[in-house]
């Protein structure tokens, strides 16, 4: 059974455009999902890992609704049709707010 990847929308540039990629074989770890997934579209490896080989620290990614943080990192066990989700932090702050609607939060 497949392993799902949702790759999302400012990474989609290196996978032709795809939102779902699918391997087709079982891997045992995160590691070897990651490792086959840029197999397919290799110039997601740098904006996902580190030269190190890490996931960045702006990248989070989840096993079904677990992130793999908590979960053992790259060990993570993989099972045989789960989703993996990567997810990049988003940041930022208000200063884009119209005056009048900063005033009224004082």
């Amino acid at each position: 059974m497949a392993v799902t990847f949702h790759i999302p929308g400012a990474l989609r540039e290196f996978t032709a455009g795809r939102s779902r990629v699918e391997i087709e074989h079982s891997p045992a770890s995160l590691a070897d999902a990651l490792a086959a997934l840029w197999t397919l579209y290799p110039g997601l490896r740098d904006r996902i890992a580190t030269e190190q080989g890490q996931v960045r620290e702006h990248i989070n990614i989840f096993i079904g609704a677990e992130n793999i943080r908590y979960t053992g990192g790259l060990a993570s066990a993989i099972t045989p049709g789960c989703e993996i989700s990567i997810v990049p932090a988003v940041s930022g702050g208000g200063g884009g707010w119209p005056r009048q609607s900063r005033s009224i939060l004082r």
